[in-house]
C-alpha cells in the first residue's frame, strides 16, 4: 500500500490543460460507497440503529491494517447516514475514512472513484448541516484530494477550497489539532505562486506557526511548520521542527495511535531530505 498522508495532499492542477468543476450534483446515498466496496448493496436500517452503526464502525476503522475492516467501516458509517437524515455523524465519519482509503490506495483509477466519491459524501454533509464547521472543513480536504487525483477539477477546487478553509480558520481554528490552519499552510506550499496561483511559502509559514502554537507538540502541525520553514530557507528551524515531529510521533506509536508511525516516518524522510 501507498504510505502517504492526507496531510501531504499536493494541490498541482492549476497546470493541467483543461478546467472542470470541482462540485457536481452528488449521487443519492444509496449509492455511495461502492468504490470500495464494489457490488455490495446497502444494508436496510433505522434511526434507532444509528448508535450502534457508529460503534461498529468506528471499532472498525481502527483496524487500519485490515482492508475488509476499512470497507466495512465506510459501509457502516453511511448506512448509519441513510438510516436517519437528521444526524451526520456517519458522514463525517464515511469522510475520514474516505480520506484515509485514497491516501493509501496504489491504484491510480481507483484513488480518482474514492477522490470522487469522498467530495459527494461532504456535500450531503454540509447540505445536511450547513452549520456544522466539520462538513465545511471535510469537504475542503475531499475537494483537495479530488483536485490531485483529478486535475482538471483543480482551478475550480482552489476558488472552492479556499473560502471553506477561512471559514474553518474563523470558527473552530483548533478543529482537527489546528487543521484549517494547517491544511491551509500545504495549500499555500504546493500551489503554484503569483501570477499563476496562490502560493506564498511566507503565508504558509504564517498559517504553519498559528497551527504550533493553537495546538503545541502536534506532530503532524510539525510536519507543515517544519516544510514551511525549509520553503522559506530557514534550514536549521526545519531540522528542528521535524526532528521534533519523529520524536513526538514516535512516542504516540508506542501508545497505539494508529496513524503515528507514518508521521515519524514523514519526519524521518523531510529529516534526511534537508542533509542532501
Amino acid at each position: 500500500m501507498r504510505r502517504r498522508t492526507i496531510l501531504l495532499c499536493v494541490v498541482t492542477a492549476l497546470a493541467a490543460p483543461a478546467c472542470a468543476r470541482a462540485l457536481q450534483e452528488p449521487g443519492p446515498l444509496t449509492t455511495l460507497g461502492r468504490a470500495s466496496a464494489p457490488g455490495v448493496a446497502p444494508a436496510p436500517s433505522a434511526p434507532a440503529d444509528v448508535d450502534r452503526l457508529l460503534h461498529d464502525a468506528a471499532a472498525a476503522f481502527g483496524r487500519r491494517e485490515d482492508a475488509a475492516a476499512l470497507a466495512a467501516a465506510l459501509g457502516l458509517f453511511l448506512q448509519a447516514a441513510r438510516s436517519d437524515e437528521s444526524r451526520v455523524e456517519g458522514l463525517i465519519g464515511a469522510a475520514k475514512v474516505s480520506a484515509w482509503l485514497i491516501e493509501h490506495e496504489s491504484d491510480a483509477a481507483r484513488r480518482e472513484a474514492l477522490a470522487t466519491e469522498a467530495v459527494q459524501i461532504c456535500q450531503w454533509c454540509a447540505r445536511r448541516a450547513p452549520a456544522n464547521i466539520e462538513c465545511t472543513y471535510r469537504l475542503a480536504l475531499a475537494i483537495g484530494q479530488q483536485s490531485r487525483e483529478r486535475p482538471t477539477t483543480g482551478l475550480d477546487g482552489l476558488k472552492q477550497m479556499m473560502p471553506l478553509l477561512d471559514q474553518v480558520i474563523a470558527r473552530a481554528p483548533v478543529l482537527d489539532a489546528a487543521g484549517g490552519h494547517r491544511v491551509m499552510a500545504l495549500v499555500l506550499l504546493r500551489a503554484p505562486g503569483w501570477p499563476t496561483g496562490p502560493g506564498d511559502a511566507d503565508a504558509a509559514l504564517e498559517h504553519a506557526r498559528k497551527a504550533d502554537a493553537l495546538v503545541p507538540g502536534n506532530p503532524q502541525n510539525l510536519l507543515v511548520l517544519g516544510e514551511a520553514l525549509a520553503a522559506t530557507d530557514q534550514v536549521d528551524e526545519a531540522r528542528a521542527a521535524y526532528t521534533r515531529a519523529e520524536s513526538l510521533a514516535r512516542a504516540r506509536a508506542a501508545t497505539g495511535d494508529t496513524d503515528a508511525s507514518e508521521w515519524a516516518e514523514s519526519a524521518s524522510r523531510a529529516l534526511r531530505a534537508l542533509m542532501r
